[in-house]
C-alpha cells in the first residue's frame, strides 16, 4: 500500500499493471538516486559507462531490480526526469541522505524493500538474486539482509533488503540524530552475506572524479 503523498509517477503509464504478476515477490525495489553528487561535480545518475548507446547508471540500476521485485521505485529529488514505468518517491524529511530515502520507502511500501544505490556500475543481477535467496532463509530475528566485507566488517547498507519491521529502528535513530544507515539496525538483527576484498568489484561506487576514471579503465580492460 502506497502513501499517495509521497509516491508519484511520471505519467499515467507508470502503474502496477506494468509489472507482470509472475514477478510478485512481496518486495519493492528502490533505486536510491537522491544525492546531489557534490563530490563528483555532476549528476552521477545520468552517467553512461557501458557505451554511448547504453543505459545511464539510474536506468541500469532499475533494470537490474525489475525482474526480481514486484515493482521498482526511484527515490529521488523532485524534478528528476525518470525514464521507464517507475514510480518516483520523495523523502518525507529532506537532508538525511540515504537514511531518509530508505525510511520513506518503508513507510510508503508498508512491506520489505530492496534498496540499491544508483552509483554501482559493476553490480550484478546474480548478487541481487543471492541477496533475496538469503533473505528468504534469514534467521528469525533478522530485519536487514545485506553484504559484509570480511576483512573490514564494512556493511553494504545501500545494497540490502530492509523488512517493514525495521521502521521503528529508523524512527528511534531519527530521534537520536543517527542518520548513518549502517548504524540503524543492530548486528544481531542482520543477516550478513560475507564477501572478500577480491570479490568487491560489484560494490565499487562512483563518488569522486577519480572513481569515475577508475570505472572507465576497468570497463575498458574487461
Amino acid at each position: 500500500m502506497r502513501d499517495a503523498l509521497h509516491v508519484t509517477a511520471d505519467d499515467a503509464d507508470a502503474t502496477d499493471d506494468a509489472i507482470p504478476d509472475s514477478r510478485e515477490t512481496g518486495v519493492t525495489g528502490v533505486v536510491l538516486a537522491g544525492g546531489l553528487s557534490t563530490r563528483l561535480g555532476h549528476d552521477k545518475a545520468v552517467i553512461r559507462l557501458h557505451g554511448e548507446q547504453g543505459p545511464d547508471l539510474l536506468v541500469r540500476t532499475a533494470a537490474l531490480l525489475e525482474p526480481l521485485v514486484d515493482e521498482v521505485w526511484i527515490s529521488c529529488r523532485p524534478g528528476r526526469c525518470v525514464t521507464g514505468p517507475y514510480l518516483r518517491i520523495y523523502d518525507e524529511v529532506q537532508g538525511l541522505g540515504p537514511f531518509g530515502g530508505v525510511m520513506t520507502a518503508l513507510r510508503a511500501a508498508q512491506g520489505p524493500v530492496l534498496v540499491l544505490s544508483c552509483d554501482l556500475p559493476f553490480m550484478e543481477r546474480t548478487l541481487l538474486e543471492h541477496l533475496l535467496e538469503r533473505r528468504g532463509a534469514r534467521h528469525p530475528e533478522a530485519l536487514m539482509t545485506t553484504f559484509r566485507q570480511e576483512e573490514t566488517g564494512f556493511i553494504e547498507s545501500l545494497v540490502a533488503v530492509y523488512e517493514y519491521a525495521c521502521l521503528p529502528f529508523f524512527e528511534d535513530a531519527l530521534t537520536d540524530g543517527v542518520h548513518k544507515l549502517s548504524r540503524v539496525i543492530p548486528a544481531e538483527r542482520r543477516e550478513d552475506i560475507v564477501y572478500t576484498q577480491n570479490e568487491a568489484l560489484p560494490f565499487f561506487n562512483v563518488n569522486y572524479p577519480a572513481d569515475l576514471e577508475m570505472a572507465r579503465r576497468i570497463i575498458g580492460a574487461l
